[in-house]
């Protein structure tokens, strides 16, 4: 028996740490589980003029088929070119619930005077909000369209050269991530879940999210339920991250959140994550292509070595998930062989192969 998994590679320096995932991955699964056969994509800005797509249907299909993916970062432009890969991808796979596990390593070099407390779990809504990208264009004529319609309604006056995105949070989204976020804390014996919001302005979205978060709550009464407004909680969580166990935010506020914990923990060099559907999961690492690094192999692996351990997890290899977490774990720890960017003296740095190396000889050690 053999687990089927696509492999998208990614771009800029996506397939330079894919490469190296890929062989921790192998290695445990080795060790401890059922092989994995690899299905094997490129996507991204590289596939572009071949594809005449970042993202071609062939590689949607193989997750549709395989169920399960691992992707390596993908480069999103900035103000212009193809909408984003990462939110095309859970569109079409309806990929709902993005994890993102905010653990810290010892070893990992961050400004938080007390790392250790800090094992937090964000779980974000992936397909609505303004992060959709239901955009207007300055100028266009269904925008101008929209403003007179807004003032129509006394909503406001809106500048005739504005562009507009729209924020659109449903009871349906808002309510299956909310349920997914407190059975995930039951899952994995959490003891709290916190709904965050900045529903005291957004009354009605964003109150929409928090009075969906209480009223499920009093379904999951072992769980302790509180909510947080979103720019009091960016305050409270880089002080006191130790009072806070699993999220919940909608997507934009998820999307930033993430990143600001991923700085308490070390980086995004170090930030796992998942996104989950029903049907379907992409595992992928936080951080993106960084293409001015393509072609050096200096960039970290854990992030991605670490979303494959979540991917090992829900595929129920335990054991192997395990072994390579604490693989990783070692390694860091130990601070030898590591990249410049957790690395304590930089001048010592490794590169991405010869930490992946390391690891994979702790995994050897780990399971004898």
């Amino acid at each position: 028996m053999s687990h089927k998994i696509t492999l998208i590679r990614g771009d800029g320096s996506g397939p330079e740490i894919v490469e190296q995932a890929k062989r921790a991955i192998d290695k445990a699964i080795e060790v401890g589980g059922e092989k994995i056969r690899w299905e094997i994509f490129d996507a991204g800005a590289d596939v572009v003029a071949k594809e005449g797509t970042p993202l071609p249907t062939h590689v949607i299909d193989s997750v549709k088929r395989n169920k399960i993916a691992l992707k390596g970062p993908i480069t999103t432009p900035l103000g212009k070119g193809f909408r984003s890969v990462n939110v095309k991808l859970r569109k079409q796979l309806d990929l709902y619930a993005c994890v993102r596990p905010c653990k810290y390593y010892k070893g990992i070099k961050t400004r938080i005077s007390e790392p250790e407390n800090i094992d937090l779990v964000i779980i974000r809504e992936n397909t609505e909000d303004l992060y959709a990208g239901i955009e207007f264009e300055k100028g266009n004529a269904d925008t101008i369209e929209l403003i007179k319609f807004i003032e129509s309604k006394d909503k406001g006056k809106i500048r005739e050269d504005s562009a507009i995105g729209l924020k659109a949070i449903s009871g349906f989204g808002s309510k299956r991530i909310i349920k997914y976020a407190f059975e995930y804390a039951e899952r994995n014996k959490r003891k709290s879940v916190t709904a965050v919001t900045k529903s005291n302005i957004m009354k009605f979205s964003d109150g929409l999210f928090m009075h969906t978060a209480e009223e499920i709550s009093k379904n999951h009464p072992e769980i302790k339920f509180k909510h947080k407004l979103v720019d009091s909680l960016c305050m409270d969580i880089v002080q006191f991250p130790e009072n806070y166990d699993v999220l919940v935010l909608p997507n934009l506020y998820g999307d930033i959140v993430s990143d600001l914990c991923a700085g308490l923990i070390g980086g995004l060099g170090v930030a796992p994550g998942a996104n989950i559907g029903d049907d379907c999961a992409v595992f992928e690492a936080v951080h993106g292509s960084a293409p001015e690094f393509k072609g050096t192999y200096r960039l970290n692996p854990t992030a991605l070595i670490l979303s494959g351990v979540l991917m090992l997890r829900y595929i129920k290899e335990n054991d192997a998930a395990e072994i390579l977490e604490n693989a990783v774990a070692k390694v860091v720890e130990d601070g030898k062989y590591v990249t410049f960017d957790i690395a304590k003296n930089p001048t010592e740095a490794v590169g991405t192969k010869e930490m992946t190396d390391a690891i994979l000889k702790e995994i050897e050690h780990l399971s004898v």
